[in-house]
């Protein structure tokens, strides 16, 4: 994928009453912060889009400097030079940086539930069973949708590999053109590229939705893809400007949820999602949400809890401990 940086920065002077979070905030805090925050096209970043809109018109209490970057990688550098303030990551990447000595990171919340699906061509997939015997198509080996996925294939009897085989490509744009062109039938794909596979092809249909089977063999926790982390220093010498930015950006997620066509102009005009139809089509099966406090803690536990079992390394070798969750 080709790197895409966006930066949207404006002064925002408008007063919100429901940023005060804790309490009131400062004299200081009235005036607003700078946070310099990063996010990823597709998912990551639509529960951002209002955010970024009424930044850019001088609507938010804190200025913002939003950038949209090409690989969860490119996060890592800004986050240990201190030149980001607030990131949306995947949620496993989160706990990783809390685990780096060398990173002090504290997830404010959870922001994206589950946007894996299922794309069939064959029209014979129906349920998981449905997939033994079947050649499946994914992008990210080693990654966390490949986990969540063995995850739900051993939950329903199923061993990757043996019973399903996992066949890997570099790309998810890469996919589609396999599954366009007939060589791949079946693939798994994060939103927005399984609704642009659909778009694109008439064979092509969502047959899974990976967040409804984990929830019928985990009912007790979500399948959280992205978390927003801050860091930690920056959260001790600005907690007013971190409560701010919570209400701002649960306004923006609910903003998003409420306007699906204006947000899926957003999403190009800001360069999410290339295409408005498939912006508008990809947002209802994004699960933006802003999940926070004790509800956000269960989940992201349960969640890593199952990552750390199919791979130790891809939390950061340990569960993060209680330092890792901002809880108001």
């Amino acid at each position: 994928m080709k790197k895409l940086l966006q930066t949207v920065s404006i002064l925002g002077i408008l007063t919100l009453a429901a940023a005060c979070g804790n309490g009131a905030p400062s004299a200081e805090a009235a005036e607003g912060y700078h946070i310099n925050m990063t996010v990823l096209p597709g998912p990551s970043a639509l529960g951002s889009l209002g955010l970024m809109r009424d930044a850019a018109e001088g609507n938010t209490q804190n200025s913002y400097s939003i950038q949209i970057l090409g690989t969860p990688e490119e996060v890592v550098p800004m986050i240990v030079q201190g030149t980001v303030d607030i990131a949306a990551v995947p949620t496993n990447m989160a706990s990783v940086l809390h685990n780096n000595p060398n990173v002090d990171v504290t997830v404010l919340g959870i922001s994206t539930m589950g946007v894996l699906h299922i794309v069939d061509t064959t029209g014979e997939i129906a349920t998981i069973a449905d997939l033994e015997g079947r050649t499946v198509y994914f992008s990210g080996l080693g990654a966390a949708p490949e986990f969540v996925f063995n995850y739900i294939l051993r939950q329903n009897g199923l061993e990757p590999n043996v019973d399903v085989i996992l066949q890997p490509e570099a790309e998810h744009p890469q996919i589609a053109v396999l599954m366009a062109v007939g060589q791949a039938e079946i693939a798994l794909l994060p939103e927005p590229f399984a609704t642009t596979v659909t778009m694109q092809n008439e064979n092509a249909v969502h047959a899974l939705d990976l967040t409804e089977e984990w929830n019928r063999v985990q009912p007790n926790y979500g399948l959280v893809m992205t978390s927003i982390i801050v860091r930690s220093e920056f959260l001790a010498e600005n907690p007013d400007a971190v409560n701010i930015f919570m209400a701002e950006y649960a306004q923006s997620v609910q903003f998003v949820n409420g306007n699906v066509e204006a947000a899926a102009q957003l999403a190009v005009d800001f360069g999410v999602i290339p295409s408005a139809n498939i912006a508008a089509a990809a947002i209802p099966r994004s699960n933006q949400v802003f999940i926070t406090g004790a509800q956000m803690r269960i989940y992201l536990e349960g969640y890593l809890g199952v990552l750390y079992a199919e791979l130790p390394a891809s939390v950061g070798g340990a569960m993060p401990n209680e330092t890792f969750y901002f809880i108001p």
